[in-house]
């Protein structure tokens, strides 16, 4: 059995299995990509879920803030369908910001305006979160546990909040539901480093679900009633744009998200081939594509990660890759919760269960220190599936959510 696998940006190993069992092929979805991005938000924005169209829900005057979630695809077509449907609506131009992560500027994903006519992107204001600069925060309100809500100025001094972000698995590593596009997104420091904690990891629904009611809880203070999530695609397409209510649009996106990558296998596999593709070779998805892996091989199997991750890690891994002792390493990395905490924890637990192979960009030396396998030829996959009696591929492995069938 011939097998042709894309992973990264534009790269492909085949894969010939001969006598391997294929437990399960999962990660491409068979809805159709958006061919047009932009006209699909202004389409859901023109018609929300179960909330009024933003003419009705605004005011001139009302100065509005857009909550940009870091890495979301297409985001530059998201802000000008916005943008598009506020000035509509009567809003001023001078009268909205676009509010960014600094991970965003990092990453290089440019100006969020590039799709607005000149005149008129020069009127959108464009701001970077920094969470160490407390001067740009503001009191929202104290916690339940008496805590303060601090979030950026740009978000409580709003007339108006739209968070923009993306659909993903509800166990994602990172993801914290419908209102993550507000916190601990542009919060202070402090919390994003208690919400970097592996505690924070998803445990068969248990940490995970008391931060998302935590997160709505900060939604619901703000008052910030309707928002515009997309659900991605392959790569770095999509395959829609949902805006309207909020628990509205978390309910339809989770029913669209599981349709488009969910699935179901009878058996773990020996062998779990998985990929990153598109702009998504960071180490966060290195995380959440070793999770995925992890859930579905069997112990002392072998996890394969195919992707161009380049990167340098952060100082998490960087510590796991410095130290003699994992547990060490990870009881530091716990204490400290460094951005990358979560990416760093998930490389440790995949490891526990599986011998881990990374077809990368990456120096392999570093790999050797982390304890990886590095893969330097791909057709060295197509060997190491030939040995191994079942197998199971995830294409886009950080966007699935594929579950064992009893497990379900």
């Amino acid at each position: 059995m011939d097998y042709l696998l894309q992973y990264g940006f534009s790269s492909e190993v085949a894969l010939e299995f001969a006598s391997t069992t294929m437990v399960g092929q999962f990660g491409r979805p068979t809805m159709p990509r958006l061919i047009d991005p932009e006209a699909s938000a202004a389409e859901a924005l023109a018609n929300p879920l179960e909330y009024p169209g933003l003419a009705r829900a605004t005011t001139p005057g009302d100065r509005v803030t857009l909550a940009l979630e870091p890495a979301v695809p297409y985001a530059d077509r998201m802000v000008a369908a916005v943008v598009g449907a506020l000035t509509t609506a009567g809003i001023a131009p001078d009268g909205i910001t676009v509010l960014r992560t600094a991970d965003d500027e990092r990453a290089g994903a440019g100006d969020p305006r590039p799709m607005l006519a000149p005149g008129l992107a020069e009127s959108i204001a464009v701001v970077t979160h920094h969470p160490a600069e407390r001067e740009r925060m503001a009191y929202l309100a104290a916690a339940d546990n008496g805590e303060p809500i601090l979030l950026h100025r740009a978000v409580v001094d709003a007339d108006v909040v739209l968070p923009v972000g993306c659909i993903q698995n509800p166990s994602a590593a990172g993801f914290h539901g419908i209102y993550g596009a507000i916190y601990p997104t542009f919060s202070d420091e402090r919390t994003q480093k208690r919400f970097h904690s592996p505690a924070a990891l998803d445990v068969h629904g248990g940490p995970k679900s008391k931060v998302i009611e935590r997160v709505d809880q900060v939604g619901w203070l703000l008052g910030a009633a309707m928002t515009m999530q997309v659900i991605p695609g392959a790569g770095d397409d999509l395959l829609h744009v949902l805006a309207g209510e909020a628990q509205a649009v978390s309910r339809r996106g989770r029913e669209l998200y599981e349709l488009a990558w969910g699935g179901t296998v009878p058996q773990r596999a020996s062998l779990v081939i998985a990929t990153i593709e598109g702009r998504q070779q960071t180490w966060d998805n290195l995380g959440r594509a070793l999770a995925a892996a992890e859930l579905l091989v069997e112990d002392d199997g072998a996890i394969v990660i195919c992707c161009d991750l380049a990167g340098e890690p952060g100082p998490a891994v960087a510590r796991l890759a410095a130290s003699g002792s994992r547990e060490g390493a990870l009881r530091e990395i716990r204490k400290d919760r460094p951005d990358d905490a979560q990416a760093a924890t998930q490389l440790a637990q995949a490891q526990e269960r599986a011998r881990v192979y990374l077809l990368s960009k990456l120096d392999p030396s570093l790999l050797e220190d982390l304890e990886l396998a590095p893969v330097t030829d791909p057709d060295d996959i197509g060997r190491l599936a030939r040995r191994h009696p079942s197998c199971i591929v995830l294409a886009n492995a950080p966007r699935t959510m594929v579950r064992l069938r009893d497990a379900s």
